[in-house]
């Protein structure tokens, strides 16, 4: 019932946000005969002869059945693997579980981070609680928003109206980082067409997935982005944190343009009152 309360409250911001843009085709997008973006045109350039990142991308989306078929009956009876108000079929799965892809005996994660995974707190999964980062932030129900400029780039992220920073202007990741962040550090540079992102300096405050996957704070992070076409966003990420997992692994998430979109505001909790009605009782 609290679920469904808050579904219905997002569904209701989301349908005023989308009203606040409607109909308004964005300059500079190639279009086909029909006035419809052509997502197959080719990629376009920054003056330095880059591809041009820049745009508002949806991750690709898994299925409701597809997610009924690798969790069944988990989403119903696990308070924490579905993320409350967000409708099932518009997240990613690694959203879920980021390990979903490995057979049960080759998960790597370390024996002391499986029991923290096992006697984790069972409280629903909140969106306005801050435990959101990298990746688990663009792989939810909102697209996020890339904006690139000739010595940073930033990635915006609609949910809980997060943003990064990503620095190209020559610097590297210091040896040692004094401040833990909820999104860590980041650095970027090109390697040919593909911009390739590192970063660290993560507190350990935060969840890959929303099954509750830790990592500590030696964790780094590896990104590449590739725009193929103009329409269309190859990333891949590789996590490494030798205190939880046994391994490096990587996962790949197609992204979409949303040609004529753009991102929100997200403010949850303001007169927000139902988080007390989903916590467990004493």
């Amino acid at each position: 019932m609290q679920s469904t309360r808050l579904f219905v409250l997002f569904a209701l911001f989301s349908a005023g946000a989308c009203a606040q843009w409607l109909n308004f085709p964005t300059p500079g997008i190639p279009r086909t005969k029909d006035g419809k973006p052509n997502l197959t045109a080719p990629a376009p350039r920054a003056p330095d002869g880059k591809p041009d990142l820049s745009g508002v991308w949806m991750h690709e989306t898994t299925t409701v059945a597809e997610v009924r078929r690798l969790f069944g009956n988990r989403l119903d009876a696990d308070i924490e693997l579905a993320p409350p108000g967000m409708e099932i079929g518009t997240q990613h799965k690694y959203a879920f579980n980021i390990l979903v892809d490995f057979k049960p005996e080759e998960i790597p994660l370390r024996p002391e981070a499986a029991e923290a995974l096992r006697r984790r707190p069972r409280n629903p999964a909140n969106v306005c609680d801050g435990s959101f980062g990298i990746p688990l932030a663009g792989l939810l129900s909102e697209p996020i928003k890339i904006v690139q400029a000739p010595r940073l780039t930033m990635v915006l992220y609609e949910i809980d109206n997060l943003q990064r920073q990503i620095f190209t202007d020559g610097r590297t990741l210091p040896k040692e980082m004094n401040l833990p962040a909820y999104l860590g550090y980041s650095v970027g540079r090109w390697e040919r067409d593909t911009f390739v992102v590192e970063s660290a300096g993560f507190n350990d405050k935060t969840r890959l997935d929303t099954m509750g996957h830790i990592h500590s704070e030696a964790l780094r992070v590896t990104e590449r982005f590739r725009r193929r076409d103009f329409g269309h966003l190859d990333v891949e990420m590789t996590f490494d944190d030798p205190q939880t997992y046994t391994r490096p692994f990587t996962i790949k998430v197609p992204h979409e343009l949303l040609a004529d979109a753009d991102i929100f505001e997200m403010r949850c909790n303001e007169n927000e009152k139902d988080r007390i009605h989903l916590l467990p009782k004493e």
